[in-house]
């Protein structure tokens, strides 16, 4: 399925954000390291653009999403941060949850987001592409760049260790 290319990365930002920060979420657990995703998948879109080749735009979209999100996990690994001190005090007067983060907390349920968490990555970013954000197995194999069959599978097992984790 060949779509149009959006006309500015603007458009890019504009149409898919929402979705973008919401499968982020999914994927992280943390409404800040989501939005830090989002910002990452943008820049990373605005320089790419340029040489984007028509396609299944959703699916690089995706594709561009989940190495992002893989990029970071390996970063962590290989340099370990520390949290800053909590000053709920002070914070509070700068901070206050966005529309994205009060959407996204409404959709699933706190002990869903921990099930999603505790299952391994591949099988919890096919069931987030499937269920959270609606995505066809034909483009998550594309985002993926796994046979169907693969993505087929991996969202068949993350639903049933989801199961397994909420009962």
């Amino acid at each position: 399925m060949n779509e149009p290319l959006p006309e500015t990365w603007e458009d890019v930002a504009r149409k898919h954000g929402r979705k973008i920060y919401n499968f982020a979420y999914r994927l992280c657990g943390n409404p800040d390291d989501a939005a830090d995703l989002v910002q990452e998948v943008l820049l990373r879109v605005r320089r790419g653009l340029a040489d984007y080749t028509p396609g299944s735009f959703d699916g690089w979209l995706w594709r561009i999403t989940r190495n992002a999100f893989l990029d970071d996990v390996r970063r962590r690994k290989r340099r370990p941060t520390s949290p800053l001190p909590d000053h709920t005090d002070r914070m509070s007067e700068w901070s206050s949850p966005g529309p994205d983060e009060v959407l996204a907390g409404l959709r699933l349920g706190e002990d869903i987001q921990k099930a999603l968490l505790d299952i391994p990555i591949e099988f919890r970013e096919a069931v987030v592409m499937c269920d959270v954000v609606g995505m066809s197995y034909e483009e998550i194999a594309a985002a993926v760049a796994a046979p169907i069959g693969t993505v087929r599978s991996r969202i068949h097992r993350g639903r049933k260790l989801l199961r397994e984790r909420l009962t």
